[in-house]
């Protein structure tokens, strides 16, 4: 199992390459062989009928974020599930939350 994702992150980074990085995070940490990032629409949910991805793939993927980006996530917190829902909302919730540990 890949627990993080080996590409450069910094505060210059535009938005569209966030979400670059944050689909092929996705992909290596989870091991999806058949997605690729054009697979993975902005929008649509991670989990359920989106891309189908459950309770322990949130885990993974929580972790791979945390080591990559450098961010943490609240299990506990009500917002959590707001933060993983696309990837639209884990780049913004990563956005917010590098700007201030840097």
């Amino acid at each position: 199992m890949v627990l993080f994702c080996d590409f450069g992150y910094n505060l210059k980074t535009t938005m569209d390459e966030l979400k670059q990085q944050i689909k092929e995070c996705i992909i290596s940490s989870l091991e999806l062989e058949d997605v690729t990032p054009e697979n993975i629409v902005d929008s649509e949910p991670l989990f359920g009928t989106g891309l189908g991805l459950d309770s322990i793939d949130a885990l993974e993927l929580g972790v791979a974020l945390k080591k990559r980006f450098k961010v943490k996530f609240n299990a506990e917190s009500a917002d959590a599930k707001q933060h993983f829902a696309s990837v639209d909302a884990l780049a913004k919730y990563i956005a917010e939350n590098q700007e201030k540990s840097e």
